[in-house]
């Protein structure tokens, strides 16, 4: 029995003509971006052996993907097999007779009809954009006399179709069980999931098997999207509670130029450590998505992450005004409520209402502003006689802030989750358009933002943070179906 075929475990044979891509949808629907395991090169015939690509949970082997060779001279070899088998239609002990007899040049048709003979199922990866020719043809007859289970996958190029594209899929239908479109630079997880359901329209003996592995990657993306948002939990709680220190000394605090220096200073400080709380919980969310070729930045020295120095930013990320207003409003409201009933109803709920006019005009007013970043040069805790006094700064004084960050960090997670694994080309994950939060509920809105001011007070309310978890978590599956 061929090693590389077990008979316990499914196996599909990646084949088809080089340079139809058939590296980089394995690499695409296994997550795999790493040239190392799965090389993928413009350079026809890259792959010269068979390369088998196992997925493994919980330490057993599920499911198995091997990498061939390219047919390299379909219409030679399809005439030998016919000679070899004399009269009538070709099959596997032929075909087994071929791969024994045949010489080397027909290596690369060898090699792939190897794993074929020993009971692997058939992947079959075509370009529709290529012209339907003679050779193709050739390659469809012999992969045919196989019997094994086969799929036919159209490896579109950029959602590209080309004028035979009909015929591809005629002809494809009369050789294969199944026939399916696939865009292994562009495929995201539905997808990917939807080419592994087709194996069991294919598949009988190991149906079992293959819906089981199903299940378990589809577990498996649930408790990635789960862990991508304890990730951004973590990351909200730590930027909101954010603050730098700096020491100005007594003689300095009544000159003007030093105090301003010493803000400059610490403004920078503080943006620095805003950066790298975000550059850290984006390299998170890339190693729970595994990608490398895919980076938060090229030096960590220079990654500046969300621009909250441009005006564009505090205008078009995050909540818009009049829903900053309603939320600020409701959460004023309940904390004058929570006056009110301490003062036994006397107060005829004044508390409330001031409270919701005094944080929905706030934010009104400072929706859209730049971030006030401001030390209180009076308020900073006085040292000893001579030695100055301790200044803090942050967070900026702007209502839009929490909501900023967290659609910063949607917006790199949409898109990360629309680059394919079979992707070679490195990447930075910037930013892009925002406005994810503001097509949040209203009821998810009032939650997180009762949160962020209980963050921002440097003490997270705990009670908050299940719900918090599940309403970051409803936030990411949005954003995936956006990807």
């Amino acid at each position: 029995m061929n090693e590389t075929v077990p008979r316990n475990v499914p196996t599909f044979a990646v084949v088809g003509r080089v340079n139809m891509g058939k590296s980089a949808v394995i690499a695409t629907l296994l997550e795999i971006d790493d040239n190392e395991l799965v090389r993928i090169s413009p350079t026809p015939g890259e792959t010269t052996r068979c390369q088998p690509h196992r997925v493994v949970f919980g330490g057993v082997e599920c499911v198995r993907f091997i990498d061939t060779p390219g047919f390299s001279r379909p219409v030679e070899a399809m005439r030998a097999i016919q000679q070899l088998h004399g009269e009538g239609t070709p099959g596997l002990e032929t075909l087994r007779r071929f791969v024994a007899e045949a010489g080397e040049d027909f290596g690369d048709e060898k090699r792939l009809l190897d794993p074929l003979i020993a009971g692997a199922g058939i992947l079959y990866v075509v370009d529709p954009a290529k012209p339907l020719r003679d050779d193709f043809l050739a390659e469809m007859e012999i992969l045919r006399w196989t019997g094994r289970p086969r799929l036919a996958l159209l490896n579109r190029r950029d959602d590209a179709t080309g004028p035979d594209e009909e015929a591809w899929k005629s002809r494809l239908g009369g050789s294969f069980n199944l026939v399916r479109t696939f865009d292994a630079h562009h495929a995201r997880y539905e997808e990917r999931l939807r080419l592994l359901k087709a194996l069991l329209e294919i598949e009988e003996q190991h149906r079992e098997q293959l819906e089981e592995t199903i299940r378990r990657v589809e577990d498996e993306w649930q408790q990635r999207r789960e862990e991508a948002a304890e990730a951004v939990l973590r990351f909200l709680e730590s930027a909101l509670e954010l603050r730098v220190t700096a020491t100005l000394k007594e003689r300095d605090l009544h000159l003007p130029s030093r105090r301003e220096r010493k803000a400059g200073e610490l403004s920078k400080k503080y943006f620095t450590a805003l950066a790298g709380l975000e550059r850290d919980c984006v390299r998170s969310l890339l190693g729970i998505y595994r990608h490398h070729l895919l980076k938060a930045d090229t030096d960590p020295g220079t990654y500046h992450g969300i621009d909250l120095e441009s005006a564009e930013t505090w205008s078009k990320w995050g909540l818009g005004r009049n829903q900053l207003a309603v939320i600020a409003a409701a959460v004023g409201g309940s904390a004058g409520l929570a006056f009110d009933l301490m003062t036994g109803g006397l107060s005829h709920g004044l508390g409330a209402a001031l409270g919701a006019l005094g944080s929905g005009g706030v934010a009104w007013f400072k929706g859209g502003s730049l971030p006030d970043l401001r030390i209180d040069f009076h308020g900073g805790v006085k040292l000893g006689a001579g030695e100055g006094r301790s200044l803090a700064m942050g967070p900026p004084k702007n209502p839009n802030f929490p909501w900023i960050l967290l659609d910063g960090v949607l917006v790199r997670y949409r898109k990360m989750l629309a680059r394919a694994h079979g992707r070679r080309d490195e990447e930075l994950l910037d930013g892009g358009e925002g406005g994810f939060t503001r097509g949040f509920p209203a009821e998810r809105r009032g939650l997180l933002q009762k949160w962020f001011v209980s963050c921002l007070k440097g003490a997270p309310n705990r009670a908050l943070e299940p719900e918090v978890f599940d309403a970051l978590l409803a936030s990411l599956e949005e954003a995936e179906r956006r990807s």
